[in-house]
């Protein structure tokens, strides 16, 4: 599994580079979209991040305060094209990210006031590795009814690693027979459904994509 040391060393960044080719952002750009999107940060309070994704199970920086909340207008969808991690050059994989419509419950995690810099950068490194999300501010509602912003990597439509194709039938089959360093894709989709399940969420979506890999397996 991905560690925070694993981050922190300079190893994930170093393992994407062969892969990612020119695709690979460099360390300075990464740093260039993290700075860029603070200061597009609305307000000076807290700074809640939206995990939809393996940020539910394993986060890697720390947080403070976490919650279950719903984020509408975005929807969960492996339209992004995955090359090192839980797939490879020769064997591509699918990883997840949000498109625009329908709704996404996920866990808020709140980041400590004094260590925002920092933890955000490790965020950074995780996820912008290749540039492939757009960091966004997006107004999310908790289980208890109240309204907070929060920041959610959305998928980025024009990047050369977005596929506009995320069908069931066609990605359980990528899926089923990719696999890279951390491990098999199909693991990254049912850690997803038993975390969410966890919170007593539910994603129709994932839970479609489960069983035909259930159904792949056992064929």
């Amino acid at each position: 599994m991905l560690s925070r040391k694993h981050i922190l060393s300079g190893a994930y960044h170093e393992a994407f580079a062969s892969a990612l080719g020119d695709v690979l952002w460099p360390l300075e750009k990464i740093e260039e979209s993290l700075n860029d999107t603070l200061a597009a940060r609305p307000n000076s309070g807290e700074v809640w991040l939206f995990g939809y994704g393996s940020l539910i199970w394993n986060p890697l920086f720390e947080f403070d305060s976490r919650a279950v909340g719903t984020l509408h207008g975005w929807h969960r969808s492996f339209c992004l094209r995955v090359v090192a991690g839980r797939g490879s050059v020769q064997r591509p994989g699918r990883m997840l990210s949000l498109e625009p419509g329908g709704y996404t419950g996920g866990v808020l995690l709140r980041l400590p006031a004094d260590k925002v810099l920092d933890e955000l950068r490790i965020i950074w490194i995780r996820e912008m590795v290749a540039g492939a999300y757009v960091p966004t501010w997006a107004d999310v509602r908790l289980e208890d009814g109240r309204g907070i912003n929060a920041l959610v990597f959305v998928a980025n439509p024009t990047h050369p690693l977005h596929e506009p194709d995320s069908d069931i039938a066609r990605i359980a089959s990528i899926i089923s027979q990719a696999s890279g360093e951390i491990g098999p894709n199909s693991d990254y989709v049912r850690k997803l459904q038993s975390s969410l399940l966890d919170y007593d969420m539910q994603d129709p979506y994932v839970d479609a994509l489960v069983e035909e890999l259930d159904r792949l397996d056992a064929a």
